[in-house]
């Protein structure tokens, strides 16, 4: 049975909802809805509200929405940490069990139909993944500087991960590395996210220039560069974790040895300097190891663990986009990287995209007028390349105010979050702005050909029921948590 005082927070509370961010919601959903308008209107259609259009029923999918927002609000806060590791294991079975009830969805296996309507168990996850990564991190001693408490939390994300990669939605599955956005800010070393940024960096380098050849040598620009990366990259933590004598004698050596092969290929004869450059890096390695040893310090270790990590990287991500990867998936990333810039093959939805968005200019042609996405030139226009049409009726002005909305959401719920009293509440209002910051961040980059095309929505603007119960979800159980969070504070 409730007390007085906990009666009077939770009548409170229901009005203590952050109205900035549901003007912000609301906002977006509205432009959203006229950006779908827009991208599946046909000439000689009068209805847009008709069930029977595209428009029509992602009308009913945000007034569903609306109606599940309010629900979430009128729920009590507790039932959200109670609940988190019941919700996260009963998710995880759902999506372990996805691939045997979906249909198959243009090579997808990852929608469940219900009557008719379907669904994608996946969007639904990264609430109940939310939800479990703020349980854990507001237990009693939790500490991402633990070894064993980091790898339960990278466990807990990367199990969904997994999952969603089974039912070939590799797009859908990359979202979940916007959780290290919150192990970060919860204390993870720096140096992680570091090693996140040099295997983007090897991976982009060892690929786009892995064909040329340096000159005078018989070498890989691609490989060689990246290469001469880890040697850098191993010498700069030597730097910051080591004492500064231990680093003199490993970049004297390794420069000395890199140049005196670059001049011998040059002057006497050419050959594959790659391979002094993988001698100077084994050495230096073993170098660190012994170093480990004798001093009896864990730090040359893991500097070692690095640069190997780093050159089992550079081939394995050779070897995994070659083998590996799916045919469609090897066309996106030669086409983000240039290296395949056919107009009519692989980079046909990218190059489409970018005249839409060029076409309309300043002012935009107006509501309903792309020429564009009347002619269907773009796939997939109302859903993943719906900023397209954006770009397309409203222009640069226009795409800069719906870019500005995300922007202002996103830094309101950093304001938010900072203010939580409980570690849950901030972990999770973290965890919400991570996923939304990096749909928007993906989304609008692939569509512009700045990020790989993955296949993920643009939040409350893409159209279809999952993506945007999904978001509504997660942001309106934080919207419930803050307000409960201001009312204690204030009773």
């Amino acid at each position: 049975m409730s007390t007085p005082l906990q009666t009077l927070t939770a009548r409170k509370s229901t009005f203590s909802v952050d109205w900035l961010v549901l003007l912000l919601y609301l906002t977006l959903i509205v432009f959203g809805w006229l950006s779908v308008c827009g991208a599946s209107h046909e000439f000689g259609d009068t209805d847009i509200f008709s069930w029977s259009s595209r428009s029509g029923k992602q009308l009913v999918w945000i007034i569903c929405s609306f109606g599940l927002g309010f629900c979430l609000l009128m729920i009590d806060e507790k039932y959200f940490d109670m609940l988190a590791a019941f919700l996260y294991v009963s998710m995880m079975l759902l999506l372990l069990i996805t691939p045997l009830l979906a249909t198959n969805t243009k090579g997808s296996l990852s929608w469940i139909k219900l009557g008719p309507v379907s669904l994608q168990p996946a969007e639904f996850a990264k609430c109940a993944t939310s939800l479990a990564v703020a349980k854990m991190f507001s237990q009693f001693g939790f500490s991402l500087g633990k070894r064993k408490d980091l790898l339960r939390a990278v466990g807990l994300v990367m199990l969904p991960m997994v999952l969603i990669v089974m039912q070939r939605e590799t797009g859908s599955a990359l979202v979940y590395l916007a959780f290290f956005l919150v192990f970060y800010r919860e204390g993870m070393y720096g140096s992680v996210l570091f090693c996140v940024f040099a295997a983007v960096l090897y991976f982009v380098v060892g690929l786009r220039y892995a064909n040329d050849i340096m000159p005078a040598t018989t070498a890989s620009v691609g490989e060689y560069v990246v290469l001469v990366l880890i040697f850098f990259f191993t010498i700069g933590f030597i730097h910051t974790y080591l004492p500064r004598e231990r680093l003199r004698k490993p970049l004297i050596y390794g420069v000395g040895c890199s140049i005196a092969a670059y001049l011998f290929s040059w002057i006497v004869k050419p050959f594959d300097v790659s391979i002094v450059q993988i001698i100077i890096l084994v050495m230096m390695i073993f170098y660190l190891l012994w170093q480990g040893l004798t001093l009896h310090k864990r730090a040359y270790h893991l500097i070692a663990v690095f640069a190997i990590g780093s050159v089992c990287f550079l081939y394995a991500s050779d070897f995994a986009l070659n083998n590996v990867l799916q045919e469609h998936q090897q066309q996106r990333i030669n086409v983000l990287l240039g290296i395949d810039s056919s107009v009519t093959g692989a980079g046909y939805n990218v190059h489409q995209s970018k005249i839409a968005i060029g076409s309309g200019g300043l002012h935009g042609k107006g509501f309903m007028n792309g020429t564009q996405t009347k002619l269907k030139y773009v796939p997939e226009q109302d859903t993943d390349f719906i900023f397209c049409t954006v770009g397309e009726e409203q222009g640069f002005i226009g795409s800069a105010a719906v870019l500005s909305l995300f922007l202002a959401l996103i830094l309101r719920l950093i304001w938010l979050a900072e203010r939580q009293s409980t570690i849950f509440g901030r972990v999770y209002g973290y965890c919400v702005l991570s996923i939304l910051f990096f749909h928007v961040f993906i989304n609008v980059g692939m569509v512009m050909g700045l990020t790989p095309v993955i296949g993920i929505p643009l939040p409350f603007f893409s159209y279809g029921g999952s993506s945007l119960w999904g978001f509504t979800i997660l942001l309106f159980i934080f919207l419930r948590m803050d307000a409960c969070d201001r009312v204690r504070l204030h009773v």
